[in-house]
């Protein structure tokens, strides 16, 4: 199976038509169309169903397309960290990510490396736990930023000098808005959205303590941004991380933090033994001293 033919593929399946995707890759279209029949008999499967107006893939051929993707970009990502000169620090750093506030601190040092370095490109993921761990396994990433609790064993891995608070998204115009805190007794009753990572739920089942199964919980979520709508419309309440949906100015949501008090710490990690392109180790190097920079900072001084 060559490369050249998953990207054939790619576009096929992106064209949704053997003329269309011929165009774009400037093939024509009897080329195209023997090559995806050879690369089904290669593969003994139909990748294809061929409709009258397009193309559509079967599930055999949309599992292929996620492997072909995931193949054609560690090949591209690995192209481009060996095309980049001894002299000048160029290439690509591929950061996956939980919605958190903390990736300020990364974004703070991306500026301030690409201001040394502007041919350095970054590219961010953004996904919960499972989903950037997959990634950062399969070479596709090559830092993740993890919110605790997360298992690191077999990562190395740096502790951010940053944490995040859980609470309580809501409508400002419902009754809980009135609180300045929400506790475990507050959430009964109410229609909840909540996390669906597992480690996530046994964080705040700690929390809430005996009776967290007596919870309404009618909505999961993997990233808060549309849950954050379905708040908005009056669905529930969401129990999720402080400072990720907008809540000042002519926003309707608001956001308590719950009492007692739910703070979680944050870690960026990276396979171990990892072989990091000149880009990437560059990255690396600046976020230690960003971090450096921020403890000594928050360090008390001693005369």
């Amino acid at each position: 199976m060559e490369l050249r033919v998953l990207r054939y593929f790619l576009a096929v399946a992106r064209e949704e038509s053997i003329s269309g995707a011929a165009a774009t890759l400037h093939v024509t279209q009897p080329t195209l169309s023997r090559q995806m029949m050879e690369l089904e008999e290669e593969l003994g499967k139909t990748l294809f169903l061929r409709g009258k107006r397009k193309i559509s893939l079967t599930e055999e051929g949309m599992f292929l397309r996620k492997r072909a993707q995931e193949i054609v970009t560690l090949v591209e990502k690995t192209e481009s960290e060996f095309s980049a000169a001894e002299e000048t620090i160029s290439g690509d750093v591929h950061i996956g990510g939980g919605e958190t506030d903390a990736m300020r601190l990364v974004a703070r040092t991306a500026t301030r490396l690409q201001a040394r370095y502007p041919h350095i490109s970054y590219h961010l993921f953004s996904g919960n736990a499972d989903d950037v761990t997959e990634r950062l396994d399969r070479g596709l990433v090559d830092f993740g930023v993890f919110i605790e609790p997360a298992d690191l064993s077999k990562y190395d891995f740096i502790k951010l000098p940053v944490t995040d608070i859980w609470g309580v998204l809501m409508r400002k115009d419902c009754p809980l808005a009135a609180r300045a805190t929400i506790r475990p007794q507050d959430l009964l009753g109410l229609r909840l959205l909540a996390s669906n990572q597992h480690l996530v739920k046994n964080e705040f089942s700690g929390w809430f303590g005996e009776g967290y199964e007596k919870l309404n919980i009618i909505t999961t979520y993997n990233l808060l941004y549309n849950a954050s709508i379905m708040v908005e419309e009056g669905m529930g309440y969401a129990l999720c991380l402080d400072k990720i949906v907008r809540t000042s100015g002519g926003s309707p949501l608001c956001f308590r933090p719950l009492e007692p008090k739910l703070e979680v710490g944050l870690h960026i990690a990276w396979k171990k033994y990892q072989f990091f392109s000149k880009a990437a180790e560059k990255f690396l190097e600046c976020l230690q001293r960003e971090i450096a920079d921020r403890r000594e900072a928050d360090s008390p001084a001693y005369l």
